[in-house]
């Protein structure tokens, strides 16, 4: 990975979060201008990751998957920034995972050489893209999805028309009822198997993929048992293929992973009887900034399943901060923060308004006296219930915790990262 040529971005203030007035400059000089959120140098509402947190999680999951043998490709669609992931791969990481052809092109641009497409390859143009870059760099290791023969034959009938001088490597996916792509029976998916190893057209099985991240069910109980049973059908449909040699020679990969059930994942995965020709590859992504409700809830739960066994010591902690001033109290138990939905996620959950800042009177930002929610987020706004006795004013900043880091991330051109007195330290590009 390449990044250096992103320190030479310009900034200005066309871009959200770069104050007005300010001349453009390269990004890579941001560190040098000496703001800090907490002194008035900064507009709002201000996205910032905090540096010490973002290196605790890339250092803590790392040290996980390494523990358990297992692969790290992070899904980088959460956070759409080759610095991210530059520093995720500095840490250990294998390879990246993105979702489309557009991510993978953003990932490229920036000299990545190992992708899984956790998805299927299926449009024209798409595809021969993908070729184009396997027939240029021969050091590209390239992985996608495939569910069905219908996409295997769009593959082939691309490469028969610009075959490789290597095959290309697709991993089968196995899908769970209801949900997105995938083969629903693992019988299916052996079939299926047969027929993508009989075609001669240069497409190899690598490996098995899936996406246990979608089983969400009211009881933190029935959804870990059905994971549990999901993942036994992928390592039984892996060991069938691996039966009828249906897999290309050398390592089979298996892949699965979100952040909600990984230790359930490492666990099932690593005891494939395919022994030591197996990988278990990690797709996790949302760890790295982990948040106030959504993952903190669901790493709760993982400390409980499996916290002992892991060895799960301490854990992630929420990097991501949106800070807004309050804009008025018009009511005695409501204040009016300026965050809205342009500015942080609102799909799983509203922000949770966690610390407070009154410029002139504080030295550093404090935990919230009380317990506040936001009743409502417009555009602009975040409607917050406050007890009538609430000491925050106008004027007075407050930083909220995100649930789901991924959809406040794809708001941001750029972010600020801060140290833990909030001083700006440098910033990365996004590419949503």
């Amino acid at each position: 990975m390449n990044t250096e040529r992103l320190k030479k971005l310009m900034l200005n203030p066309c871009i959200k979060g770069i104050p007005g007035g300010t001349a453009p400059f390269e990004m890579g000089d941001i560190g040098a201008k000496g703001w800090n959120l907490l002194s008035g140098d900064l507009d709002f509402p201000l996205a910032v990751l905090r540096q010490s947190a973002l290196e605790h999680n890339l250092a803590w999951f790392q040290k996980l998957i390494d523990s358990q043998g297992a692969l790290l490709a992070p899904h980088g669609k959460t956070h759409m920034s080759p610095q991210l992931y530059q520093l995720q791969e500095q840490a250990g990481a294998w390879g990246v995972t993105v979702a489309t052809v557009f991510q993978a092109q953003v990932y490229r641009a920036h000299g990545c050489r190992r992708i899984i497409l956790a998805n299927q390859l299926i449009g024209k143009r798409e595809i021969r893209y993908i070729l184009d870059e396997l027939h240029g760099d021969a050091d590209l290791d390239f992985y996608c999805l495939v569910d069905s023969r219908e996409g295997a034959a769009r593959l082939a009938a691309e490469l028969e028309e610009h075959p490789l001088q290597r095959p290309l490597q697709v991993l089968l996916e196995l899908g769970i009822s209801g949900k997105r792509c995938g083969v629903r029976d693992p019988g299916q998916a052996l079939e299926l198997a047969r027929h993508i190893a009989g075609l001669s057209a240069g497409i190899t099985l690598r490996g098995v993929a899936a996406f246990e991240g979608l089983i969400m069910l009211p009881s933190a109980e029935e959804s870990a048992q059905q994971t549990s049973e999901f993942l036994d059908r992928l390592c039984g449909l892996a060991e069938a293929m691996a039966a009828e040699s249906l897999f290309a020679p050398g390592t089979v990969l298996l892949s699965a992973g979100g952040s909600a059930y990984y230790d359930l994942v490492l666990e099932r995965l690593s005891q494939s009887p395919l022994g030591g020709r197996a990988r278990v590859v990690v797709r996790s992504g949302c760890y790295l900034f982990h948040d106030s409700i959504l993952y903190r809830n669901l790493f709760q739960r993982i400390q409980q399943r499996s916290g002992q066994r892991l060895g799960l010591n301490g854990g992630p902690i929420p990097a991501l901060e949106v800070w807004g001033q309050v804009l008025s109290r018009p009511e005695p138990t409501r204040a009016v923060l300026g965050i809205g939905r342009r500015d942080i996620s609102f799909d799983a959950d509203p922000p949770l308004p966690e610390k407070w800042f009154r410029p002139g009177e504080h030295s550093r930002p404090e935990p919230l006296a009380e317990a506040l929610t936001v009743a409502a987020l417009n555009d602009q706004h975040a409607l917050v219930n406050v007890h009538a006795g609430s000491s925050l004013r106008v004027g007075d900043l407050v930083g909220c915790g995100v649930s789901h880091p991924c959809t406040t991330l794809d708001k941001w051109q750029v972010l600020m990262v801060v140290d833990d007195d909030y001083r700006v330290t440098s910033a990365v590009k996004t590419f949503f």
